[in-house]
């Protein structure tokens, strides 16, 4: 399915360090001046510096996190990359839900795939800020 060479899996990404991406969700898209914003609910591991010890009631740590892609080139759907999303507005209709795996490849092409589809990122490293701290 994918062409490019040498994925390397977010486990492997000093800016995921203490996160189970499989287990975190996309809430929302955003694109303004070449910065691409994903807000995130993030399952935060023991790892993790702001890892808190779940309530009984809950199923781990969720932190709400952006991650930001800044210089982003473009954004597309891996099945439809001839025609990048372009506008805000495109971007804003990229769906919502679980990340399966999010993966860069040695070219700084991110992908990221869950319920939503795959989208393609061209970006320089993003990084990851929780927002309710």
């Amino acid at each position: 399915m994918n062409s490019r060479r040498n994925p390397t899996d977010w486990r492997q990404l000093r800016e995921f360090r203490g996160v189970d991406m499989e287990g975190s969700y996309v809430v929302g898209w955003r694109h303004e001046a070449g910065l691409l914003s994903i807000d995130m609910d993030i399952l935060l591991t023991p790892d993790h510096p702001f890892y808190e010890t779940p309530r009984p009631s809950q199923k781990g740590c969720i932190r709400a996190a952006v991650i930001e892609f800044p210089y982003c080139r473009s954004i597309s759907r891996a099945d439809d990359k001839d025609r990048p999303l372009e506008s805000e507005a495109a971007v804003a209709t990229l769906e919502h839900g679980a990340v399966q795996s999010f993966c860069v490849y040695d070219d700084g092409v991110y992908e990221i795939t869950g319920v939503f589809g795959h989208v393609v990122v061209e970006a320089e490293r993003p990084v990851m800020r929780l927002t309710d701290t």
